[in-house]
């Protein structure tokens, strides 16, 4: 694959080095790599110049109808879509709570303990919790109790971080974790349609027009782990600096980040995506991209079997 500027070649890419496509702003792709991309089952996705999400092209879809038609009957079934959620709950819950206690072995910092300590006690509460909209609230308290931690992770004072705020982001690390989020759930809306499951119907996230729900659903259990991982990093390593980002008057986009710091992470979001680790369900060695897949198959054949779905739960 070739990517050109005023005919000017700037760099080339093996195809077999493909995995997704992403473009942004006024960007235009020709029709035989727009083909072939398709015939691959990667997906292009469309941003506009500032990261917003417009669109993304995929290949024919699965036509596994009899494991959708199977997808809708457990999701209304109060019980089953109730043990799944309280699953994606604790599973968040406690992979949020693994990465503080990473960085509070290192940092001396008393805070650390003390949040990982409440989301121990959440993690009961959401066991015992019996309907899907009380799991919504222990998952609330429990993203309040890990994003007030935050902060505590940075090296530099120059990052300000005092909550999450999504729509729109105010502040850089705000920014971040919504690019993050958004490309992370690109990911997972893309295994799950590649097992033949429905991304719009969920257990956790309530339906929606055009809302992925079950993607959202699986991209809970990887947030910290992976987009916060690369948050960090990029932010404590100096990689992306204040200097990436601009502030302007315009309410819906109050702080940009330039295009050098869009790559970059990216980059290094990339780099995440292709670490190799021991799967904690099957042993398998996999990269973060091929456990995306893995827990799209897992929860198809929690729907399939109607069992007890598995989340990933680092260790």
């Amino acid at each position: 694959m070739v990517v050109k500027k005023d005919e000017q070649e700037l760099y080339s890419v093996p195809l077999i080095k493909v995995d997704q496509v992403l473009l942004f702003g006024n960007v235009g792709m020709t029709t035989p790599a727009l083909t072939w991309l398709m015939e691959q089952n990667i997906d292009v996705v469309f941003c506009d110049q500032h990261g917003r999400y417009r669109g993304r092209v995929v290949g024919q879809t699965s036509g596994h109808s009899q494991l959708r038609r199977l997808q809708y009957r457990r999701v209304e079934n109060t019980l089953f879509a109730t043990n799944t959620a309280r699953a994606i709950v604790r599973a968040k819950l406690q992979n949020s709570r693994t990465l503080l206690l990473r960085y509070e072995r290192k940092l001396d910092k008393p805070g650390l303990a003390a949040a990982a300590e409440r989301l121990k006690e959440l993690l009961g509460r959401a066991e015992r919790a019996q309907t899907v909209n009380s799991l919504l609230g222990v998952e609330g308290v429990g993203a309040a109790v890990y994003f007030e931690a935050l902060p505590l992770l940075f090296k530099h004072d120059v990052w300000q971080f005092e909550k999450r705020v999504r729509r729109p982001p105010t502040d850089p690390v705000n920014v971040l974790l919504s690019f993050g989020y958004t490309l992370l759930a690109h990911h997972l809306e893309a295994a799950v349609e590649a097992v033949g499951l429905d991304p719009y119907l969920g257990c956790l996230h309530a339906d929606s027009y055009n809302r992925p729900s079950l993607a959202l659903d699986l991209t809970e259990e990887f947030r910290c782990i992976v987009v916060d991982s690369v948050v960090l990093r990029c932010l404590n390593s100096d990689l992306i600096k204040p200097e990436h980002f601009t502030r302007q008057e315009d309410p819906e986009r109050p702080v940009l980040l330039a295009e050098a710091g869009r790559n970059r992470f990216i980059q290094e979001l990339e780099a995440r995506l292709a670490v190799t680790f021991t799967h904690p369900l099957n042993g398998e060695k996999v990269t973060y991209r091929r456990c995306f897949e893995l827990q799209a198959r897992e929860m198809a054949q929690a729907i399939q079997s109607d069992r007890l779905y598995r989340p990933f739960v680092v260790r």
